[in-house]
């Protein structure tokens, strides 16, 4: 699919994956919905793009239908869907003096996971509605998984299945949107320089990218931003996650 002229989705896109994502789709010449629980934020990087600003809660699925059903009013129903809002909260399953985490575990799933699905729905239907271009596609949702589902570290068991859940349903969402004419794909980002990266002391950012084999570096959000458009320009990528890591495997803390 040409990324020229089509309309886009980015959930999460006010900082981070999302926005660099965002910044990329627009360079192609995509007409961008900026979708992120900070509206103010949000607004911002849609006036820098040239988009438009949608406040939407993903862990809530009566906002994503709204904020989903404003987009497509206002620039038509996408065909580029792209999920970058997660959050990353840590704790161990029993914690000191046995306190355990099971709030944090069901409010990780619920917007990592399950907001993934419901964007991913919503912007299905709408694609749904399109005419095919030439090949058959209507679409194409790319979602973001983690390394951490397959090397989840001490502390990270409802982050690591709120991505597992991201990675697992991506050949099924595929399997199930193929009549549609829509693909469905995951990326299982490594460690790469967001903000919540560089909210970390020196020493401790230093210790994470001595583990990174080649590059020996951070990655780039511009270069999940990079993948996501190849996945959108070939039409034969579907149904499979790709880590985009630079070799690493995550240790156990």
């Amino acid at each position: 699919m040409r990324i020229e002229g089509q309309v886009a989705l980015v959930t999460g896109a006010a900082s981070g994956l999302g926005a660099a994502t965002a910044k990329r789709l627009a360079e192609q010449g995509a007409r961008v919905a900026v979708l992120d629980f900070d509206a103010d934020g949000a607004a911002r990087m849609a006036e820098e793009i040239g988009g438009i600003a949608v406040q939407a809660d993903v862990g809530d699925a009566s906002s994503v239908e709204a904020a989903i059903a404003q987009a497509v009013d206002r620039l038509g129903a996408p065909r580029i869907a792209v999920n970058c809002a997660g959050i990353a909260g840590a704790a161990r399953i029993v914690g000191r003096e046995g306190k355990l985490a099971v709030d944090l575990f069901e409010r990780t799933i619920r917007v990592n996971l399950i907001g993934t699905y419901a964007v991913m729905s919503y912007a299905a239907r709408a694609m749904s509605e399109l005419e095919p271009l030439e090949g058959g596609e209507r679409g194409v949702v790319v979602n973001t998984a983690s390394v951490a589902f397959e090397d989840g570290q001490i502390g990270q068991a409802a982050y690591a299945a709120s991505k597992g859940g991201i990675a697992s349903m991506c050949l099924p969402a595929a399997r199930d949107m193929a009549k549609l004419g829509i693909r469905v794909m995951a990326i299982a980002p490594g460690l790469f320089d967001t903000p919540m990266m560089q909210g970390l002391p020196e020493e401790t950012t230093a210790g994470i990218v001595g583990n990174i084999p080649f590059p020996h570096r951070l990655g780039d959000p511009g270069e999940y931003a990079q993948m996501v458009c190849q996945i959108v320009e070939n039409a034969y990528l579907n149904g499979t996650v790709i880590r985009l890591d630079a070799a690493v495997r995550l240790p156990q803390r």
